[in-house]
């Protein structure tokens, strides 16, 4: 997967807008005003990226058992999230899914009305 193909896939699910809080470096994708996915581009341009995602903790737990590529959130609680190596034994396909997920997860989390506004 590449930086443009992330990049594309967070920004077309529903209400999600870009973000950089943080820092120059780190891009941040939110729903509702919460985010649900956040990546360091720098990393990207090193070749070495990955992806911070929301994710139900039992799901995290049996993830990170199966895949050496999926750790406990870097700089995040490391119950509720994972950091995924982009391009390494995760598969593009299950990545997508991830993001699928974590979205899922924080737009669940939205009051319906912020749900309707979206």
């Amino acid at each position: 997967m590449n930086l443009e193909t992330y990049y594309e896939y967070c920004l077309s699910k529903k209400g999600v807008t870009e973000h950089f809080p943080f820092d120059e470096d780190t891009l941040v994708f939110k729903v509702g005003g919460k985010m649900f996915a956040l990546s360091s581009l720098m990393q990207w341009e090193k070749a070495e990226p990955s992806v911070n995602l929301k994710c139900d903790p039992d799901r995290a737990q049996e993830l990170r058992a199966q895949y050496d590529d999926i750790k406990p959130g870097f700089h995040m609680s490391k119950i509720h999230w994972n950091t995924i190596a982009i391009n390494k034994s995760v598969p593009d396909l299950l990545i997508k899914e991830l993001i699928d997920h974590s979205y899922d997860l924080v737009y669940k989390s939205l009051t319906k009305k912020m749900q309707l506004e979206l």
